[in-house]
């Protein structure tokens, strides 16, 4: 399998969003009675677009906003909003610094501990509004802060690491037994993130509640350029989509891929789903909307890092409210709003009524798909080709 990149080396190729395209089904449906519910942990949810554990993206009022328009969003508890009692003064530093002192602004700012009272009154300020909690955080922490977030009232945990396996080694710290934790947890836990189907088989054999995939993709992420390394989006996703559904077949337990990184517009999603993914995480999109507290800047979750920055703060700008970033109208042309429409439009145009019938739809490789007759669009910097 691939082929020679030099003397007794093979390389698989791989593919990311840019390089494929879907195929219109023989049977098209009306968009407006299609159904993209998905299901964690025995819950229901209706929007299929999770907002990312990222500070420029979600505090408590911004999860609260999303649960209401039937969504999730993800709180990172080791994040602005857990460190300090008023955030809002330190997020308007890091929107106010120059590109030249964001990063090293973004680390100080992080030195600062966090605090286990405020991951508590985070957590009941969202549930008080009468939205899901959901709350992430790394390995080395989970156990910790799993049992605070779980006392609190959180519906859902997120363990994510740049990289998760369920065997690390470490002599540093303890490594988190992943089997012990799923089975403690008396909520729904969600691990990530993961790109192969060795790793998703083993990570869905520790009963976890769901799975991320992908490693680098994100907009304001620059692993791939630090540590060299990611699988691009595609490939990912259907190599543990693929892991998904072996593991369906063996154990008789659905446990939803949710795409992590990579889609920045409409047709992004609609491919990770067509790939295989039951939902998607998405950071940058949500970075844009009004209610986002980044006040127009989106940065990663380990730009922070003290030795190893791997993210960068970026610009996204404001383009709307968070209900016409999901559900429109769209006053954009680009494909970054009314991603619910999008993603509908898409499902009823290649015949799929729900989420499972979109994973079997028809993939092509089509490196012009970006590019084929948008000449004007790529002289006059519009459409796709901003």
């Amino acid at each position: 399998m691939g082929m020679w990149v030099g003397r007794g080396r093979k390389a698989r190729r791989c593919y990311g969003f840019d390089e494929v395209s879907l195929v219109p089904g023989a049977v098209t449906i009306n968009s407006e009675e299609i159904d993209i519910s998905y299901e964690i942990g025995g819950k229901n949810y209706l929007v299929p677009i999770i907002a990312a554990a990222m500070d420029g993206v979600v505090d408590v009022k911004f999860a609260i906003e999303m649960g209401k328009l039937g969504g999730l969003a993800v709180l990172n508890l080791e994040g602005i909003q857990t460190r300090y009692e008023h955030p809002e003064e330190v997020l308007e530093k890091i929107a106010s610094a120059s590109p030249e002192e964001a990063t090293g602004l973004v680390q100080s700012i992080y030195l600062e501990p966090i605090k286990e009272k405020l991951i508590s009154q985070r957590i009941k300020e969202i549930k008080d509004a009468g939205s899901p909690a959901i709350v992430s955080s790394i390995p080395q922490r989970a156990e910790q802060f799993g049992k605070i977030a779980e006392e609190s009232g959180a519906d859902i945990f997120v363990v994510q690491a740049t990289v998760t396996t369920v065997q690390h080694i470490s002599s540093q710290y303890k490594s988190l037994d992943f089997f012990k934790f799923c089975r403690e947890m008396k909520i729904p836990v969600i691990v990530g993130n993961c790109v192969t189907y060795k790793t998703s088989l083993e990570l869905l054999n520790t009963g976890v509640s769901g799975l991320l995939i992908g490693i680098g993709p994100g907009a304001a992420c620059t692993t791939r350029g630090v540590l060299g390394i990611g699988v691009p989006q595609v490939t990912a996703i259907c190599d543990c989509a693929a892991a998904r559904d072996f593991y369906y077949k063996e154990k008789g337990r659905y446990v939803p891929i949710i795409a992590d990184g990579g889609m920045v517009r409409g047709g992004d999603i609609c491919k990770a789903f067509a790939c295989g993914a039951d939902a998607v995480m998405v950071g940058s999109a949500f970075a844009r909307a009004k209610e986002a507290p980044g006040r127009g800047y989106h940065w990663g979750m380990a730009t922070p890092h003290v030795n190893l920055p791997r993210g960068t703060r970026i610009r996204v700008g404001t383009t709307g409210t968070l209900r016409e970033i999901i559900f429109g109208p769209a006053c954009l042309d680009d494909g970054s709003q009314n991603l619910v429409g999008a993603l509908k439009t898409s499902m009823g145009s290649v015949g799929a009524k729900n989420i499972r019938e979109m994973q079997l739809t028809e993939i092509i490789i089509a490196p012009s798909t970006q590019t084929e007759g948008k000449i004007f669009q790529s002289a006059q910097k519009i459409g796709m080709r901003k």
